[in-house]
C-alpha cells in the first residue's frame, strides 16, 4: 500500500485534558478512510494537528512519506470543517474566487474550475448571491467545492452532508467515489455510520483519546460477528430444536438462529435436510457498524472529565 498521511504517537493535552494520547494510524494513497468517534473523543484535534491548525505536544506527522510541514503541505490538503468556514458577506462566485486564489491558482485557473463545478452542481445562478442568503444545504454544495476545487492530494470531510436532500447527498457521494479512483485521499469524519458502511473502506475508532479500533470494514465486521444466520425454508421441520444452533427469533419459515459454540454452518444445514426440510435461503448477519460502535463506546459521556496528565 501507498501511504499518503501516516501518524505516529500523537498526543494534544490542554491543561489536563488528554485530548489526542498516542494515537498512530496511516492511510493509503486513494483510500476513503473514516475517523469515528463519539462527541468529545478527540476527532476534530486529531484534525487540527493533521491540517497544521494545532501543533501535537509529541509525535509525528508525515505526508508523502516526509515530515509534514504546515506552511508549504498545507496546499496539498482540502479542509471541509463541520463549522463551516465561509464569508457570509461576500458573494459566493467571488468567495470561490479567493478562496480557490488562495490556494495557489491563477485568477484564470481559478475561474476554469469554478465554472467547471458550479456548472456540475447547478450552482450558475448563485454566482451574485451572497453566502448569507443561502440555505444550508446550498451552503453545503459551496462548502465542498472550494474545498475541493484546487484539486489536492488530501480532502478531509467533517460531517459533509449536514443539511442536504437526499438529491444534494448522491450528488457529493459520487463525487467522493471520482475523487477516490483519480487518487485523491479522503479522510471522511461523521457519526452517520450507514454513511460510513457505504462510502468507507477502511475505519479507525477513537474514544477518550486513544484509538481502540483500526481496520478494513469488512475486517472488523468480521472480527465482531456472532455467528448469527438468518435461514428460510420450505417447511419448519417436526423437530426443530438441535444442538447446534439456538432460535434467535421466528418469523413464519424465516429463521433467526445463533450457531453454538463448537458446531459449524454444515452442522445446521445437515440438521434440516435430515428433516426434510429444503433450505431456500441461508446466510450470515453481519454486525453493523452502527452496533460495533455502539457496542465499544456505550456508557462515554458527551463531554470528558478533566484528567491529570502525568509525564
Amino acid at each position: 500500500m501507498n501511504t499518503i498521511l501516516e501518524v505516529q504517537n500523537l498526543k494534544k493535552y490542554f491543561s489536563s485534558q488528554k485530548a489526542v494520547d498516542d494515537i498512530s494510524f496511516s492511510i493509503g494513497k486513494g483510500s476513503i478512510f473514516g475517523l469515528l468517534g463519539p462527541n468529545g473523543a478527540g476527532k476534530t484535534t486529531l484534525i487540527r494537528m493533521i491540517t497544521g491548525i494545532f501543533y501535537p505536544d509529541s509525535g509525528n506527522i508525515n505526508l508523502n512519506s516526509k515530515k509534514f510541514n504546515p506552511s508549504d503541505d498545507v496546499i496539498e490538503i482540502g479542509y471541509m470543517p463541520e463549522e463551516r468556514g465561509l464569508y457570509k458577506k461576500m458573494k459566493v462566485g467571488e468567495q470561490a474566487m479567493y478562496l480557490a486564489q488562495l490556494k495557489g491558482l491563477s485568477k484564470q485557473e481559478a475561474f476554469t474550475r469554478v465554472k467547471e463545478w458550479f456548472e456540475k452542481f447547478e450552482m450558475q445562478t448563485w454566482w451574485n448571491k451572497k453566502v448569507d442568503d443561502l440555505s444550508k444545504g446550498m451552503s453545503q454544495k459551496l462548502q465542498f467545492v472550494t474545498t475541493v476545487l484546487h484539486e489536492p492530494k488530501l480532502v478531509i470531510l467533517d460531517e459533509p452532508f449536514s443539511g442536504l436532500d437526499p438529491v444534494n447527498t448522491n450528488l457529493i457521494k459520487d463525487e467522493i467515489f471520482k475523487l477516490s479512483q483519480k487518487g485523491t485521499t479522503i479522510i471522511f469524519s461523521t457519526h452517520r455510520m450507514e454513511q460510513v458502511e457505504e462510502i468507507c473502506d477502511h475505519i479507525i475508532l477513537v474514544n477518550k483519546g486513544q484509538k481502540i479500533l483500526d481496520g478494513s470494514v469488512k475486517e472488523i465486521k468480521q472480527q465482531f460477528k456472532e455467528h448469527i444466520f438468518s435461514a428460510e425454508v420450505d417447511r419448519i421441520p417436526a423437530v426443530l430444536e438441535h444442538p447446534s444452533f439456538s432460535i434467535v427469533q421466528q418469523n413464519n419459515n424465516n429463521l433467526t438462529l445463533k450457531i453454538n459454540e463448537g458446531y459449524k454452518s454444515n452442522d445446521v444445514l445437515m440438521h434440516f435436510i435430515n428433516q426434510q426440510s429444503n433450505i431456500i435461503g441461508y446466510h450470515e448477519i453481519l454486525p453493523s457498524l452502527n452496533e460495533i460502535f455502539i457496542r465499544l463506546v456505550e456508557g462515554t459521556p458527551t463531554a470528558r472529565k478533566f484528567e491529570p496528565v502525568t509525564a
